[in-house]
């Protein structure tokens, strides 16, 4: 049996110890924390008992039997190794030993953590003799979490080791286990004394680690929107989920503000219409999901008198949530994926299906409350007749099914500036007007800045003119959100994308500057971006190739844009599986990846956008039968910017992007363009591999 099954987890989160801190980090400290010293004095049965108080706290049911066996067998290892430690390190006995460390980003514990002299040896344990690549990735996202989201860590050397329980295993002490190329040691349990003393002998440096100052540190986790998801549908909110953005507040303030919208509309008898604003990547994905799993709104299991919906025309992303949801629930819960497929999709659905699900019928849908995200992309009335022959907007028909409530509704419209990628889109002027020809009075909410038209991105308003009479129009500023969080790293990448796009490239130089550890690169070579991609993915970060629907002549080069990728097994896939992003294959375009985002993405460069060393300005181009046209329309070339807009802000960690060689002797990828390209990039801060 293994020491920690694989995929093992806390069996109860909604009763997870946790502690908030004010400055919205999170400290969820170890089961068992002691100094060498103590850990000696102390017997195994005494270790036990604070193990199991622990374990009573987190409810860990049918784990429990499993979980003493995995105690019993790690404990008389730990020990030796550690009165092995204590005699040759002369300042072992200060060291600190901690059992069960969670890290709820991942929804794991760590086995066990050795803090030394300016070293954190992350040690999971597993009885088979031979390590997995699972086993490795796990142990790898172990150290990476840490050095990324827990104060306690930052700047430390953090060391991932494999203990197998039986076999040779291999010391390969020389690899620098603190940056993201980390190589796990893989050892038998009777090397982990030696492991250990090595490595402090040959790098360990400067004042032993303070056990209890680490283990409450403020852990800061930054999870993905999947992550995110399944930790909300588990039983936290936004607050639990903890994040390292000075925005933290805002998005707890906000998800608050439209839970008690919600709770006011019902308790008054009130029919509301709402928008949250904000950045790519601020958040507003997550303050939909908030409302819609929140239990004073009945959460996933509602019933048809209480529940949201969250609603989305973004068909890629409804499926990845729905599919890793269900995948989730029918985990923790014991439930068939059926019965949790059929959860998920209740709770998130297609916009378009649920439209057409309510407009020919009279009563009003079970759903009192939905949540519509990128609420600026419904579509106008001319796209509804091609699609569907009904002459009327998405707006128009939210609007007119919402309505039919007698008693109470609401409607809350997530809007992304600058993310409008299609022609067809309604825009938020398509919403004031719904609003003001409703057949009853709504309240609305928005933030001041949405009233004026001073919005980020595009800079619509919901009213062009001024809101009419028959509106009544009240404003909150935590109907906005002003900071990206996806990229934990730094908070500066939309603004540097805007100025790219937008040809200032010596702003963008000025904002490159302030992007810290968050790498952007160039390359001319694909191989040389592919690699580069796959040297900084370790753990369970995922990495992936994304390029312009557009982008139809990278064919040349292997990248197909005609040949789609299947998005939940591109986006969950293992790295192991070939239809996922990690075999650097098929590149996702902007309609799949929006909304969604990886840890590393390869930014593949089409000859749709191209730079114009002239005319200092983009050429915006579209490919039709042999050759590339010209686009002329204002509203196509603003949908074309919008495109690399959305692919340039997908990646949390680190973004290369390739510019093609092109060729001197075929006019449809032409060498001379992509060479623009590629020096107006660099003009703009960024440095060629």
């Amino acid at each position: 049996m293994p020491l920690i099954r694989e995929g093992n987890e806390n069996a109860a989160w909604n009763l997870v110890y946790v502690s908030i801190f004010p400055h919205g980090g999170i400290s969820l400290p170890a089961y068992y924390h002691a100094r060498f010293d103590e850990f000696l004095r102390t017997d195994d049965d005494t270790v036990f008992a604070a193990l199991n108080r622990r374990a009573a706290e987190e409810n860990l049911g049918p784990q429990y039997q499993e979980q003493v066996q995995v105690w019993d067998a790690q404990l008389p290892v730990l020990r030796s190794a550690i009165t092995h430690l204590v005699g040759v390190i002369r300042e072992g006995r200060c060291w600190s030993v901690l059992l069960e460390f969670p890290i709820p980003r991942m929804r794991r514990r760590i086995d066990c953590v050795m803090l030394g002299a300016g070293m954190v040896f992350v040690l999971e344990f597993k009885s088979h003799g031979e390590a997995t690549a699972a086993d490795r990735r796990q142990v790898e996202e172990y150290c990476l979490d840490l050095r990324d989201f827990h104060e306690g860590s930052a700047r430390l050397q953090i060391v991932p080791i494999l203990v197998l329980g039986d076999g040779k295993g291999g010391l390969q002490l020389s690899v620098d286990a603190s940056k993201a190329e980390a190589i796990p040691i893989c050892i038998s349990k009777e090397q982990l004394a030696q492991a250990i003393s090595t490595l402090h002998e040959s790098r360990g440096q400067g004042d032993v680690i303070d056990g209890t100052s680490w283990d409450s540190a403020p852990y800061k986790p930054v999870p993905t929107i999947i992550e995110a998801a399944e930790m909300m549908f588990s039983g936290h909110g936004v607050r639990d989920i903890g994040h390292a953005h000075a925005s933290a507040d805002n998005l707890t303030n906000t998800s608050e503000h439209l839970v008690q919208t919600v709770l006011r509309a019902r308790a008054e008898k009130q029919h509301v219409v709402c928008f949250v604003t904000g950045v790519p990547g601020a958040g507003k994905t997550l303050t939909g999901l908030n409302v819609v799993h929140d239990t004073r709104l009945g959460g996933l299991g509602a019933t048809k008198a209480e529940g949201a919906t969250y609603l989305s025309g973004n068909g890629p992303l409804v499926r990845v949530l729905r599919e890793a949801l269900a995948r989730d629930q029918s985990h923790r819960k014991q439930l068939t994926l059926t019965d949790a497929r059929r959860n998920a999709s209740r709770a998130i659905q297609n916009v378009h299906q649920f439209i057409w699900d309510n407009y020919e019928r009279h009563d009003a849908p079970w759903e009192h409350a939905i949540i519509f995200d990128e609420a600026q992309r419904a579509w106008d009335a001319d796209q509804v007749r091609r699609k569907r022959r009904v002459q009327r907007s998405e707006p128009e028909l939210i609007m007119q099914i919402m309505d039919r409530h007698d008693d109470w509704a609401v409607i809350i419209g997530l809007v992304g500036g600058g993310q409008e990628i299609h022609d067809g889109e309604a825009g938020l002027a398509e919403w004031g007007r719904a609003i003001a020809d409703a057949g009853r009075r709504w309240q609305v909410e928005v933030c001041p800045r949405m009233v004026t038209g001073t919005l980020t991105g595009g800079g619509s308003s919901l009213f062009p003119d001024k809101p009419p009479a028959s509106v009544a129009l009240r404003t909150a500023n935590e109907l906005h959100l002003p900071v990206p969080m996806r990229t934990f790293r730094a908070d500066t990448v939309a603004s540097w994308v805007n100025c790219v796009l937008s040809e200032r490239p010596n702003e963008a130089a000025r904002e490159m500057m302030r992007l810290g550890d968050y790498p952007i690169s160039l390359s001319r070579s694909l191989d040389e971006a592919r690699d580069w991609l796959r040297a900084r993915t370790a753990g369970q970060r995922r990495c992936g190739l994304v390029a312009s629907s557009g982008a139809r002549r990278l064919r040349v080069w292997g990248v197909d844009m005609q040949v789609r990728p299947e998005v939940v097994h591109w986006f969950l896939g293992p790295p192991d599986d070939v239809r996922s992003s990690h075999y650097l294959e098929l590149a996702a375009s902007e309609f799949e990846i929006q909304g969604l985002e990886l840890d590393h993405i390869g930014l593949c460069w089409g000859g749709d956008l191209t730079w114009d060393a002239k005319k200092n300005d983009w050429r915006h181009r579209r490919f039709r039968g042999t050759e590339w046209q010209q686009v002329r329309s204002i509203r196509d070339r603003q949908y074309l910017l919008n495109k690399y807009r959305v692919l340039m802000t997908r990646a949390r960690e680190s973004l290369v992007i390739w510019v093609p060689p092109g060729s001197s002797s075929d006019p449809t990828i032409n060498d001379l363009y992509f060479d623009e390209v590629a020096h107006y990039l660099c003009a703009c801060g960024i440095s060629e591999l």
